[in-house]
């Protein structure tokens, strides 16, 4: 896998991405926590919870994101000359 470069990413891409690092020392630190005989069940449910909480959350950034879009487009085209 390509490495990427982190400097081009959006605003919103770095949020998903700093989610996912978050997300990856937050099970770590769960793993290590768990006692023996344990670790693998802990952590499938951190990883299925935060795996739907980083679903909804990249949902509902791309739906604002997509909403901001449309309303630029639409203030753009609403504009009239006043001759």
């Amino acid at each position: 896998m390509a490495a990427m470069d982190l400097e081009q990413l959006s605003l919103n891409e770095r949020l998903v991405a700093e989610q996912a690092v978050l997300n990856l020392r937050a099970l770590s630190a769960a793993c290590d926590a768990a006692a023996d005989g344990t670790v693998l069940g802990i952590a499938e449910q951190l990883a299925v919870k935060q795996g739907r909480e980083a679903t909804r959350r990249v949902l509902e950034i791309t739906l604002q994101s997509q909403e901001a879009d449309l309303e630029k487009k639409v203030r753009r085209a609403g504009r009239v000359a006043a001759d």
